[in-house]
């Protein structure tokens, strides 16, 4: 009889265990669903802001070839400004943690899930690169343009989206607008890279996503 009783109390611990277990993979993944799709709503935000970034690059690539005139002047001060813009990536990463955290459970170590999420990994490290050399771009390029030819209260102006003070600009001549063209083609290629990266992490996250709701019976949530 103690033998009996001590197996149902192994048993039925057993099965608490296990209860517990699922339920919190289920809390993992549910959260993972909740995370993935907050980060692709965020990519896509971040695609529109990033397109409008290469068309002013295109458009001011195409100014930069042309005779510079007194007109052209604040058109180019508001494209420079434009292709100054960067939009940043941050995927929500607390589901993921934990999970790789969890990855001696059952329910993740036999399921393919720590694939799917080493390959959004790679590609969000590969998107963070490719903003980093955009920053880097900013910095060695169109800052110091800005810098050389705009004076304070045109360069408020500018970032603030307000009409010039003064639509003429300190020391710029011809060369200076054809090597800003120069500069423009490297970071018109790096904004057509982040572009390309962001709709490979957006099909990462997609693939992600239905794994999980699929491999979880998640398809309710």
């Amino acid at each position: 009889m103690i033998f009996i009783a001590v197996m149902l109390g192994f048993i039925a611990e057993n099965i608490r265990e296990n209860i517990t277990t699922r339920e919190h993979v289920r809390e993992l993944t549910a959260q993972l669903v909740r995370d993935l799709k907050a980060d692709t709503l965020q990519l896509n935000a971040i695609f529109r802001g990033e397109t409008q970034i290469i068309k002013a690059n295109d458009t001011l690539i195409n100014l930069s070839q042309e005779p510079m005139s007194r007109e052209n002047i604040e058109h180019l001060v508001r494209l420079v400004i434009a292709s100054h813009n960067l939009w940043l990536f941050h995927p929500s990463s607390g589901a993921v943690a934990a999970i790789k955290n969890e990855l001696h459970l059952k329910q993740f170590s036999s399921s393919a899930i720590i694939g799917y999420i080493s390959e959004y990994e790679k590609h969000t490290a590969l998107v963070h690169t490719v903003q980093d050399i955009a920053l880097q771009y900013q910095r060695s390029f169109i800052d110091p343009f800005l810098l050389r030819h705009l004076d304070p209260a045109n360069l408020k102006a500018a970032f603030n989206h307000l009409p010039l003070p003064n639509p003429e600009m300190r020391n710029l001549s011809q060369e200076d607008i054809t090597q800003l063209g120069t500069d423009m083609v490297l970071i018109r290629i790096n904004t057509d890279e982040l572009l390309r990266d962001n709709r490979e992490l957006k099909t990462d996250a997609v693939k992600l996503l239905q794994y999980v709701k699929k491999q979880y019976n998640l398809e309710e949530d």
